[in-house]
């Protein structure tokens, strides 16, 4: 987190990587008793937001501090102060129920959140009835939902402050969706591609992106010795991703050998960043997927640095093919849609490969290593 800030009696400049430059101009513009038209915002590159660049409390603390010493002022955090004093994001549980006729068609559900609120603290204009739509978004349009469902959330203040991060709740509800479907599949004796095609008769837009992800995969075909193959696929962002994730397991320890994912993200302005973007967002929902944990003792972050925190390393990083379905509707998302299907798509493949299923996250944390 870096920002540069220079004070005058009648005028703040300001150059950071930031998110919300109307919020910024706002909050800054209070702090020191200014216009917000005398707040002047120049952005800079990201360098990655993910979200995080959203707050701004490393900017107020830079023009408070010019504001103290009279001249411009350049502060730059240490990834220990970045990692330690973060939003992050939401801790969740869910429970999912649904009921199945004679023929394995789902014709009901009951699904129940509970997280804590980013839209309350950070945008609480959003929140109606106690409903943070951020909190249930992947859930109420999930393209498997029968008519017949319910979807609760309850609202669940932790103690920690929780931000935006990559995908947002779809990230959380991805891996519960995509679990349960797997279940469902499992308890229908059906195979878990075909169960969601299934599901999908009347959608052509998501179950075209299945079938391509499927394709790619050659899933009617069984992978080389010692493979297994798992399958999720999510919307989001007005796009859709469905991935596959190959892994392997030998001596508990997990290797991610390939992920084929199929998007559909409407009119593709410009192809190559599509793909990009895809890679980018596997690489950074993996992660998280298998190491990704914060946790607190007396109310302080224990992670520091990658020491504690640990990213996945080139020789961990799966193989990755993208392939773009190229549709007629107006251009959808593709920062973000990427992340959410790696997750259920990993632990799905653990559970075609020893018939554990995987029903939290970090992956590490449930007797799997990562090699």
């Amino acid at each position: 987190m870096n920002a540069t800030a220079r004070v005058t009696a009648d005028l703040c400049e300001i150059w950071a990587p930031t998110q919300a430059q109307g919020p910024t101009q706002q909050e800054v513009a209070q702090l020191l008793g200014l216009r917000p038209e005398q707040v002047k915002i120049n952005t800079t590159y990201l360098g990655g937001g993910f979200g995080r660049r959203f707050e701004r409390d490393f900017i107020i603390q830079t023009a408070m501090v010019a504001k103290q010493v009279g001249r411009p002022v350049k502060l730059i955090w240490a990834r220990e102060e970045d990692i330690q004093h973060d939003f992050y994001r939401p801790v969740s549980t869910a429970g999912l129920r649904a009921g199945l006729d004679a023929a394995g068609r789902v014709t009901a559900w009951d699904f129940r959140i509970v997280a804590p609120s980013i839209m309350t603290r950070a945008l609480p204009q959003r929140v109606k009835n106690g409903i943070d739509p951020s909190s249930v978004e992947g859930t109420i349009g999930s393209p498997y939902a029968p008519s017949d469902r319910r979807i609760v959330y309850v609202l669940k203040d932790v103690g920690v402050p929780v931000g935006f991060w990559r995908s947002v709740g779809n990230s959380i509800t991805s891996f519960y969706v995509e679990g349960f479907i797997d279940e469902l599949a499992h308890s229908a004796g059906r195979d878990p591609y075909l169960f969601r095609l299934s599901l999908l008769a009347d959608k052509p837009r998501p179950r075209a992106v299945l079938e391509r992800a499927a394709a790619m995969a050659n899933w009617d075909q069984p992978p080389a010795a010692g493979h297994f193959r798992g399958i999720a696929m999510h919307q989001s962002f007005g796009s859709i991703v469905a991935e596959v994730a190959e892994i392997s397991i030998e001596n508990e320890g997990l290797r991610v050998h390939r992920v084929d994912c199929a998007i559909d993200c409407g009119v593709a302005i410009n192809p190559s960043t599509v793909v990009a973007q895809m890679e980018s967002g596997i690489v950074y929902g993996l992660t998280a997927a298998l190491y990704g944990e914060i946790t607190l003792r007396r109310g302080r972050v224990e992670q520091t640095n990658f020491d504690t925190y640990p990213m996945l390393h080139l020789p961990q990083m799966p193989k990755i093919s993208v392939s773009i379905i190229e549709g007629a509707e107006q251009p959808g998302g593709i920062g973000e849609p990427g992340t959410p299907p790696i997750a259920p798509a990993v632990a799905n493949a653990v559970f075609a490969a020893t018939g554990k299923r995987l029903r939290s996250l970090p992956i590490v944390k449930q007797g799997l290593n990562v090699t």
